[in-house]
Parts: structure tokens; sequence; C-alpha cells
């Protein structure tokens, strides 16, 4: 992400790329206050997103989103929420009520959080973006405070009756994320 924002150049293409990562914290450039993690088996690794520390695993979505803000006639906000209103769409198409809060991007539901948003700019191109847990082992977002936030619950799409493959969810959250930004 940051070899390829580093050299685009206006003429690149935006893009969204779609991974999912081993158990791992990531420490955003956020650092103050943060408590690490009571647990040492899973690696901490400093990233230069905003935001604080979270933790990426096996059964989690991760898109990152390498957009061109200016070219796209967007600012940050607009991107992020851009981001939450895809996750809030697709969990209403399976009747699943959840919504975004200004104090504290990502996406919730019943107060727990369920997508993450965390991101950079370098001269108007976005990198990083947004994980959607789907299916995975939340027990190490209990080392941390997640984002930042005491106390902060999380859950996940298996825990609220979803249960798609994680290809078919993917392709979704693209398609709302997609038309989100106008591609």
């Amino acid at each position: 992400m940051q070899d390829f924002t580093s050299v685009r150049d206006h003429q690149a293409s935006d893009q969204l790329w779609i991974t999912e990562h081993p158990p791992v914290y990531t420490l955003g450039l956020n650092r103050k206050d943060v408590r690490m993690p009571s647990r040492a088996d899973i690696p901490v690794v400093n990233t230069d997103r905003g935001g604080k520390i979270t933790y990426h695993g096996p059964g989690q979505i991760v898109i990152y989103v390498l957009i061109d803000l200016q070219r796209k006639g967007i600012n940050v906000r607009q991107l992020v929420s851009a981001l939450e209103n895809s996750v809030v769409s697709l969990l209403a198409e399976f009747n699943i009520h959840s919504s975004a809060r200004a104090d504290a991007p990502g996406v919730y539901v019943q107060d727990k959080k369920i997508a993450s948003v965390g991101l950079r700019l370098k001269n108007q191109c976005c990198y990083h973006g947004l994980s959607l847990n789907m299916n995975m082992d939340l027990s190490p977002f209990n080392a941390i405070d997640p984002c930042g936030y005491k106390g902060l619950e999380v859950t996940q799409l298996k825990d609220l009756g979803m249960k798609l493959p994680q290809t078919e969810i993917e392709s979704k959250l693209l398609k709302y994320l997609t038309k989100s930004l106008n591609y």
C-alpha cells in the first residue's frame, strides 16, 4: 500500500484490495495512552494508519482502499462514511440493524463493534481501510482496548446469524462499497 501510494500519479487507477491477515495486533499512529496487549502470543506491528490498537485475524475481511480523494472529489469524512455505509447496507440486507457513530469511527450492532475503519492520507491519496469481523476468534480483542476504547465489546457476522461463505460476503460488501463510492 505504501509503495503503491508513494509512486502513484494522477493517472493511476484507484484500487480496492481484499485480504485476510494472520493473527496480529496493529498499532496506529495515535499511540498515546494505548493499553498494550495483555498476551504475548500474537505479534504487535506498528502501522502508519490513524487510530490506536486493533486486532486482525483469520475470519476477518479487510478491504484496503487506495483512492485519490482529490480526483474522486471527496474528503476523508465522506470516505469514512462511504466505508461505514457499505457495511450498514450489507447488514440491512440481512435485517440486522447497525449504525455508525460520530464519536468512534466504525459500525456497531447493539453497541458492539463489528467493523473498524483506519485510514492514512498522503498527497490526497488514501490507503489502509476497513475490517469486518465475520467468523473469527474474538478472544484476542479481550487483551486490548479495541480502538482505544476501554470495555468496548466486539461482535461478528457469525454471531448475528450470517453464515454465508466469506467470498459471498466479500462480493456483497464490494458491491455496496463501489456503489457508495460511485464506481
